[in-house]
């Protein structure tokens, strides 16, 4: 086992020193962290118990959390996993290389431990280059994000090696990762595919490829088209976008209301100033006058309900 760890450039041309160590590392049981487009990694072997058991070690993290599988291409998966759906096939071949994880029967001859999976296995194909180059040279890899178990994941190298130190032989630093949101995963188990986490990609783009898509996270989902159109600006942002969400939700409709009588009261105070009659000298089908024009204005006061 590693005594000390050691972090290697993990881009530009000059990578293989990089490749080296992580292939050592990992054949001989020890732990690598890497980027994925989402967030990066801590990898382990995911035919060895022993370095799957390390991996949930560092993360201080139970058996009942079986590490997710990454593959280098999307063929991988047929030799993985068995009973794949159709529909789970549109998915992958849609999504893949990207952030969605399937959640599949693995298949039963495969010599490994990741877990209490209760027989299924959790694959993704990571839209890295490098780290897909690296998967084609190690083979599948137990991979869950580079942090203790608790905490945000890690989206730098630096993070990741703060908070898991000498657990990991090998840190490859590909620089800041672009995505910061975990995959989506989606059961391919059932009937029909059934998200179970919502991540970088939304329940709309998974229902664009299959509509039947299940899920009991919807109503966190909000989609565009069942918001009112006075909730939603035409150049607001996706609905499943939580904080614009709570910013929204952070300012009652019914303070706008009572701010709108005080500009609507000078309007009517320059519509009697403006007039060169004095208020006594008016006729009294004047004021009838001044009451209609206020009643028109009205509506722009009521509550967007």
């Amino acid at each position: 086992m590693h005594s000390v760890s050691e972090r290697f450039d993990f881009t530009g041309d000059e990578l293989a020193p990089a490749y080296r160590a992580a292939v050592d590392a990992i054949e001989a049981g020890d732990l690598v962290v890497l980027p994925t487009d989402t967030v990066y990694g801590i990898a382990a072997d995911a035919f060895k118990a022993d370095a799957v058991q390390r991996l949930l070690d560092a993360k201080g993290r139970g058996r009942d959390m079986p590490p997710p599988v990454l593959i280098s291409v999307v063929e991988s998966l047929e030799a993985l996993a068995t009973d794949v759906p159709e529909a789970g096939r549109k998915l992958c071949e849609a999504f893949w290389p990207g952030p969605l994880t399937v959640i599949c029967h693995a298949q039963g001859s495969l010599m490994w431990d990741l877990g209490d999976t209760q027989g299924t296995v959790a694959l993704r194909v990571p839209d890295h280059e490098n780290t897909r180059e690296l998967l084609s040279r190690t083979g599948p890899l137990a991979v869950s994000s580079a942090n203790l178990s608790g905490q945000p994941a890690a989206l730098d190298v630096y993070d990741a090696e703060a908070q898991l130190l000498d657990t990991v032989a090998v840190y490859l630093d590909g620089g800041p990762v672009t995505g910061g949101q975990p995959s989506t995963i989606v059961d391919l188990t059932g009937d029909v595919p059934h998200v179970v986490r919502i991540g970088a990609l939304s329940i709309q783009q998974i229902r664009e490829i299959v509509p039947e898509t299940t899920t009991d996270l919807e109503p966190d989902e909000k989609p565009a088209d069942e918001q009112p159109a006075d909730e939603k600006p035409a150049d607001e942002k996706p609905a499943d976008d939580k904080l614009e969400e709570q910013q929204q939700d952070g300012q009652p409709t019914d303070e706008k209301v009572q701010d709108e009588p005080t500009k609507a009261a000078p309007v009517a105070s320059n519509e009697q100033t403006a007039d060169d009659k004095p208020a006594e000298e008016r006729p009294a089908d004047d004021k009838p006058t001044d009451v209609a024009k206020l009643d028109d204005k009205a509506p722009d006061v009521r509550p967007a309900d």
